[in-house]
């Protein structure tokens, strides 16, 4: 029993599965050469997933599944962009578990494990399915014209993606955690780029081979696009049994879903954006840049959701906020100032430059895409990028203090948001980069051809 006064020692678990009281251990120190030195090779492999998933859509956009059905470019945001509602939501939830110390004991570690990655299946078969709907009706209000098996292959398409991709994904997220965890180094600098790696690359390259496939038998096989749906979606009550089994994910498998699927939604616009404007001929460029424009402003943005996220469950009781964080927002509290997040923010804004020069010499070297690297058009690329990505930081400060302030996890709640931000920002500053540039006269369409 205890005694008097135990009331004061006594804190409830809040619903996102953490302590009421910050935790008592104290959280590492990191220098800016040390973060930069774990945040950049991470942030490098990210950028060539995101190349090489650039590279691999400017091919198969040329496909009779991608050119007969165009509403295949809505899916294409929605479904990269899982990477950040469930791939690096999961990642930053481990991670905020590893550095409060929530994975010290084997079996809390492998319940919070397979809680989390059933709960992602679920949600990425639910929201794949979501997407599709979305898909069909932004494609269908424009045109005017609706067709059944279309749909159906859309549907079919995005789930059983949505799926696989998720599976795939999850597996590796958590071989990085664990891993970080046993070399020592903080996950929140590595995991997040890390799950989007390869995500764009595997998730873009399941799309289009099911899209193909499934459109090669529309004739020959009306039903099989119907079947490969069923068969995805009735597996779903298995994968929400396991995760209602645990308690980390119970909570989240009720509440968790207003981020994701309203990230979706968003996501999906941009995919709006991108279907209009590769269905002009005079901006076919755009194409092989836009996931990685996407790719590495949700990155980066991820990585500073996460370590506010981490900082406030040592230092700050649900509820409360920093003293610094109290007040309007204004754009020098994310960047000016000598806090671990101020100088991640610096850390951050500075490699986007950097970054993107190296990753559009890449593409430069591979042939790929329509467009010749001139001096124009670099500066307007560029410009575009680090816009993007000063407004995502700013978002994400503002965000994740707002979010603990009214009590919700930012762990769940912040990355799907900011991701799908990224997204519709990406593509629609590129658009427009692109829209510039064939007005002042710098024109290439068939460069990579």
């Amino acid at each position: 029993a205890l005694g008097p006064g135990s009331a004061d020692i006594r804190y409830p678990v809040r619903r996102w599965g953490y302590s009421q009281r910050p935790p008592t251990r104290n959280m590492p120190k990191e220098s800016p050469l040390a973060m930069a030195l774990q945040i950049v090779v991470p942030f490098l492999l990210a950028g060539f997933g995101t190349v090489s998933a650039g590279m691999v859509l400017d091919i198969v956009q040329h496909w009779d599944a991608f050119k007969y059905i165009t509403e295949i470019f809505i899916l294409v945001p929605a479904l990269l962009g899982l990477k950040g509602n469930l791939e690096m939501t999961l990642a930053s939830r481990l991670s905020t578990a590893v550095n409060v110390g929530k994975m010290d004991s084997p079996i809390e570690k492998w319940n919070l494990i397979i809680g989390n990655l059933a709960l992602k299946q679920v949600q990425a078969t639910v929201v794949g399915f979501l997407a599709a709907v979305a898909a069909v009706v932004l494609g269908w209000i424009p045109e005017g014209k609706f067709q059944m098996s279309h749909a159906v292959l859309l549907c079919s398409a995005s789930v059983a993606t949505a799926f696989i991709a998720s599976m795939l994904q999850g597996f590796i997220m958590v071989g990085v955690i664990v891993g970080s965890k046993k070399t020592g180094i903080n996950p929140d600098n590595v995991a997040t780029p890390i799950a989007a790696s390869f995500g764009d690359l595997i998730t873009l390259a399941i799309l289009a081979w099911i899209s193909q496939g499934l459109y090669n038998c529309l004739d020959s096989h009306p039903y099989a696009s119907s079947l490969v749906c069923a068969f995805f979606l009735s597996l779903t009550p298995v994968w929400m049994v396991i995760s209602s089994k645990h308690p980390a994910s119970r909570t989240l498998l009720y509440s968790g879903w207003e981020p994701v699927i309203t990230a979706m939604v968003i996501s999906s616009i941009g995919g709006l954006i991108l279907d209009k404007t590769v269905s002009d001929p005079n901006l076919a460029g755009i194409v092989v840049y836009t996931p990685v424009i996407n790719g590495i402003g949700g990155n980066l943005v991820a990585i500073q959701s996460s370590r506010i996220s981490t900082h406030l469950h040592f230092h700050s009781a649900p509820g409360e906020v920093p003293e610094e964080a109290k007040g309007c927002y204004y754009p020098c509290r994310t960047f000016c100032g000598t806090g671990a997040n101020h100088r991640s923010a610096q850390v951050l804004l500075l490699l986007v430059l950097p970054g993107h020069l190296i990753f559009l010499y890449t593409i430069h070297l591979m042939k790929s895409g329509h467009t010749t690297l001139t001096p124009i058009f670099m500066t307007v690329y560029l410009a575009a990028a680090l816009l993007q990505v000063f407004l995502l930081l700013c978002i994400a400060d503002w965000m994740v203090y707002s979010m603990w302030r009214s009590g919700k996890d930012p762990d769940s709640f912040s990355i799907p948001y900011l991701t799908a931000l990224g997204d519709l920002l990406g593509t629609a500053l590129l658009a427009l980069s692109f829209q510039f540039l064939w007005y002042i006269g710098d024109q290439d369409s068939d460069v990579g051809d």
